[in-house]
């Protein structure tokens, strides 16, 4: 691999900029590798590298965006969306806000102390985001990772204050990738295999998301014992760099810099449609189960990312919907059936990002986005070991960590045995969310579940059970057992 990118060198045109990666070795990289890590020298030449807030500011001049406003002290508890409050604002009024400028005092954001409080504008699809300026969806460049065609249009914008975070959280769907373009971010990343670990719950309810209930960053040790037992994977991500997040990998993020910008893209999986009868499973039982339960006036469980809670009805065709087009797609592509108890499946990949669930129409939550259906498929060589190095890192066990970024150091990383190259993991096969369940809270173990030693059961608390990724990957077996029967 060093000796090809070295003669891809000597074969360039003058000003020409050369990738450490060609776009079929970037991909089969992102396929393959299991565990995160962060790319060097792969945006150099992206126009999004200018996307700093002053610059969006002018380009979105006058567009209000919806902003999460959380407290920078919130104790061993996590800071679910639902406890935040929102505003609508500017970007140049969140500039203004971040800058401590006069001119904040009378704005949108002049109730909160920035030496107090953070402020986040997450998840904003840069699709809906630059409508009016869709030339500039040509700045993002996914497709030096092997996605011709990606660009700024299957992407989401975030830009935070201090101190902004992401709850702790799994994405049922795809993988990720992340550049960072102003400021820098703390991933705190953690195995599927410590899921059990993260006491993981539905609660808030947001469709792909699967929370959990520590603060990891400050964990409450007496409530979530078993979290001291999970291998927390850090690194600094810091602007140019972009961050390879495997499936179902946890991660909290925070903002370490007054202002902070990045953009990300989700690359779906084969195993997201079976991952999509799983969500709409989980969606039926919770609001069926929510919709029954007496609330309190102060009690809310559904994330504000979901528009409203779905009829019964609508739940089941959406149920419906997911399992044909997940039975579809096995006898498109041949995949044989696993019975339960078993976790094998053929690997193959769509170009496509994650997509939550916003529709409430059953039919059209299948319905995939113009651009995601005619991406073409790179057929990659493959790699017998990922080219570990100058320009890609593993993110590694803090443990393990040689330096404050949380990367390796990379002198120290070519003195290992193996050079500055890793084993390629998992070729032709890719991990199901089955694979992931067993490490998901054991419930015959008293001490994987918060809260067992509470002397009445509540609603949440069945659940944690009920909604447990292991019981609903076992009621998708189970029920398209039942399919194929009649």
């Amino acid at each position: 691999m060093a000796q090809e990118s070295a003669g891809a060198m000597d074969l360039s045109q003058p000003g020409e900029v050369v990738k450490p990666f060609t776009p079929e070795e970037a991909k089969e990289i992102v396929m393959s590798m299991q565990k995160p890590a962060v790319f060097y020298n792969m945006a150099s030449d992206w126009p999004a590298l200018h996307w700093n807030v002053t610059y969006l500011a002018k380009l979105l001049t006058g567009k209000r965006i919806l902003f999460r406003v959380g407290m920078k002290d919130t104790g061993t508890a996590p800071q679910f969306e639902t406890e935040c409050s929102y505003v609508e604002a500017t970007l140049e009024e969140f500039l203004a806000w971040s800058l401590r400028e006069p001119s904040c005092s009378s704005g949108p954001f002049s109730g909160y102390d920035s030496c107090k409080y953070w402020t986040y504008a997450d998840y904003k699809y840069i699709a809906k985001l630059f409508e009016d300026n869709p030339e500039q969806f040509k700045d993002v460049r996914w497709s030096d990772f092997g996605f011709p065609g990606r660009d700024g249009r299957e992407s989401t914008l975030w830009v935070g204050s201090l101190g902004a975070n992401t709850p702790c959280h799994l994405d049922s769907y795809g993988c990720n990738l992340v550049l960072q373009l102003q400021g820098r971010k703390r991933w705190h990343l953690y195995p599927p295999e410590d899921s059990s670990f993260l006491y993981p719950t539905r609660i808030p309810y947001e469709e792909s998301s699967v929370f959990s209930k520590v603060n990891v960053v400050n964990p409450d040790l007496k409530l979530f014992p078993q979290f001291k037992k999970a291998q927390a994977h850090t690194v600094t991500l810091n602007p140019g760099q972009i961050l390879f997040v495997p499936r179902h990998w946890w991660h909290y993020v925070e903002s370490l810099d007054p202002i902070t910008v990045s953009i990300n893209s989700w690359i779906e999986l084969d195993t997201d449609h079976e991952a999509r009868v799983e969500e709409a499973i989980t969606r039926t039982l919770i609001c069926a189960i929510k919709s029954a339960d007496r609330l309190s006036a102060s009690e809310s469980w559904l994330n504000p990312t979901e528009i409203e809670v779905t009829s019964h009805e609508t739940n089941l065709q959406y149920l419906n919907a997911a399992m044909s087009a997940y039975l579809e797609y096995q006898k498109i592509n041949k995949i044989e059936h696993r019975v339960p108890g078993t976790h094998k499946t053929e690997r193959t990949f769509e170009d496509s990002h994650k997509r939550k669930k916003v529709q409430v129409n059953a039919e059209e939550s299948f319905k995939l986005m113009p651009y995601e259906s005619n991406l073409a498929v790179i057929k990659t060589k493959k790699l017998e070991k990922i080219p570990f190095g100058q320009n890609l890192f593993k993110v590694l066990p803090q443990s393990q960590q040689t330096n404050p970024t949380g990367t390796t150091d990379y002198k120290a990383f070519l003195s290992e045995t193996e050079g500055h190259f890793g084993e390629l993991h998992c070729t032709g096969t890719t991990s199901v969310l089955n694979n992931d369940s067993a490490a998901f809270v054991d419930l015959k173990d008293p001490g994987g579940i918060a809260g067992s030693t509470q002397a009445v059961i509540c609603t949440n608390d069945l659940l944690d059970c009920v909604l447990n990724p292991q019981v609903i990957s076992l009621m998708v077996q189970l029920l398209l057992e039942r399919v194929r029967l009649v």
